[in-house]
């Protein structure tokens, strides 16, 4: 079995653990979230808060305290390594997708000329980075204004969008954005939110009354987390949607993915906190998702320049090999119908998954994909309506194996 079918498998694992564990992270979030804004608080006692909830057939009676209680319980339950394995798979299948295949969705030289090790560094410094300039401005006097700590939160990560569409793929500029947010939220977990409860427990365990400010700074970094979540799913799925990732404005779009994240938490927040129903927030967001929309099609409207054909010369082994303008010729006939800077298949807004096969640079650039859509498997074309042969498949085969080295 070749190096690229294990490849493909080992994304598989690694995409289905980070779905999983990203449900169970984002689950127990929400239900927190949730259940905090939720809470009667006009009740005499110690506690904080309480509220009776029923399911599953049987009833449940919770107790919040704002600090902690007077005696360590005996029976302790964490929330973190949801968390930490949806960061971890996620990083994973970063590495596998975009670091070991830099040089077909990592890097485009239309864009910036990378080698692989540059951008892989740029990749990672990112995420490092990015988590540092955060956790300082968390911890800055704008710590004690968490308005106007969000407003500059959210500009500096529209110009990080930006950044990142000017020195990656569109598609691997949206899925950074969404990675460093998702470094940001698991990295609070891990180093702010954690910690902070380690050192009430402590307190407890010694005998001595806890801090208050842990839980304060807890809270901040927990809040962030919650309005972070959705924008991160959106980004984590871009890469499905090419009027998302591989448009003009993809890093605007980026930008008002965020907004929109806000005023959807907004409306279930204060809906949790029985503050009434914001009805506007959804007007509001419908009108975000306008602006979206109207800004995937933009470049439409107006002459595009075609972009300059630029091939990154780890990709020249594809080109040279002697079967290649046969399977140009392939690929024209059966698959530039639909994979093309302009569809013309009824029914297509945009090529399929943004890739477009209309010229022998981006051919190459997929060579990967149709080497396991329509050499390793019959995915493509759907049903075989162009009806590529297997002899077809075959030569497709042999190309990309003998391109990339042979078999393994």
């Amino acid at each position: 079995m070749d190096a690229t079918i294990l490849l493909h498998w080992a994304e598989f694992a690694a995409r289905w653990l980070h779905v999983i564990t990203a449900i169970a992270w984002i689950g127990s979030s929400f239900y927190f979230i949730a259940l905090d804004l939720g809470l009667n608080r006009n009740i005499q006692g110690p506690a904080d808060g309480e509220e009776w909830q029923v399911h599953g057939g049987g009833f449940y009676h919770i107790q919040k305290y704002m600090v902690a209680p007077a005696a360590m319980p005996e029976h302790l339950t964490w929330f973190k390594w949801e968390s930490y394995a949806t960061w971890l798979s996620g990083v994973a299948l970063l590495a596998l997708l975009y670091w070991v295949g830099a040089e077909m969705y990592l890097i485009d030289w239309r864009v910036m000329e990378l080698s692989q090790a540059q951008a892989v560094a740029i990749s990672a410094a990112s995420l490092v980075v990015g988590w540092v300039a955060y956790d300082l401005l968390c911890k800055s006097k704008l710590g004690e204004n968490p308005t106007l700590l969000m407003v500059l939160l959210f500009v500096i990560l529209v110009v990080l969008a930006w950044g990142y569409t000017q020195v990656f793929s569109g598609r691997a500029a949206l899925l950074h954005l969404g990675a460093l947010t998702a470094t940001i939220m698991t990295a609070n977990v891990a180093m702010i939110i954690i910690p902070n409860q380690k050192i009430v427990v402590a307190d407890l365990k010694a005998g001595r009354t806890p801090d208050p400010k842990y839980g304060k700074i807890a809270k901040l970094r927990s809040t962030h987390n919650n309005y972070l979540t959705l924008p991160v799913i959106f980004l984590m799925l871009s890469n499905h949607y090419p009027l998302a990732f591989a448009s003009e404005w993809n890093w605007l779009i980026a930008g008002l993915v965020f907004l929109m994240g806000v005023t959807i938490r907004h409306f279930f927040n204060t809906m949790h906190a029985r503050g009434g129903y914001r009805w506007w927030t959804w007007g509001a967001t419908a009108a975000i998702f306008a602006v979206i929309v109207w800004l995937s099609v933009l470049p439409l409207a107006g002459e595009e320049a075609e972009g300059e054909a630029r091939l990154s010369p780890g990709l020249e082994r594809f080109v040279a090999h002697g079967d290649f303008p046969a399977v140009a010729d392939l690929v024209y006939g059966n698959c530039a119908s639909c994979h093309a800077s302009e569809v013309m298949m009824p029914g297509l807004a945009a090529a399929p998954g943004g890739v477009v096969l209309d010229r022998d640079d981006l051919i190459v650039g997929q060579a990967q994909a149709i080497y396991l859509q329509a050499g390793a498997s019959h995915a493509m074309p759907p049903g075989n309506f162009a009806f590529l042969t297997e002899e077809d498949r075959a030569l497709i085969r042999r190309w990309y194996r003998e391109a990339v080295g042979g078999a393994l």
